[in-house]
């Protein structure tokens, strides 16, 4: 079992072109998030910002920072992602900023969450 401090929570914000944000959110919903999650990426919550009209967001779940580039590096090499995904997403992406953050149960329980018992507090 994965060592509780190791786990991490990644939140991605993506500055989208201009009238984008609506396909880009289709595509997620319906394509890339689904490929995620079946690769055992672990999809906590995405959509469209809602303070910004070009702004979308995604935070996922990951043991450790060597499963978070590893399972991200699978993704983008799949003939799936590739061949469906890779150019329309990219054209949409004006840029993006990658936060790391640890997953605490503290944050969990503010988030909405209950953490996992390997995750809980030490009494």
């Amino acid at each position: 079992m994965t060592d509780p401090a190791t786990r991490l929570l990644e939140l991605r914000m993506f500055s989208l072109q201009p009238g984008t944000r609506d396909e880009f959110h289709r595509i997620s919903r319906d394509g890339t998030i689904p490929l995620m999650r079946r690769h055992q990426i672990e999809v906590l919550a995405f959509g469209p910002c809602l303070n910004d009209e070009n702004g979308y967001y995604l935070l996922r779940g990951f043991e450790s920072e060597e499963d978070r580039v590893q399972r991200s590096q699978v993704i983008y090499a799949t003939e799936e992602w590739e061949r469906s995904y890779d150019q329309p997403v990219t054209a949409m992406i004006a840029d993006y900023r990658t936060a790391v953050l640890p997953r605490t149960a503290e944050l969990l329980i503010r988030l909405g969450r209950r953490p996992q018992p390997s995750q809980a507090s030490p009494a």
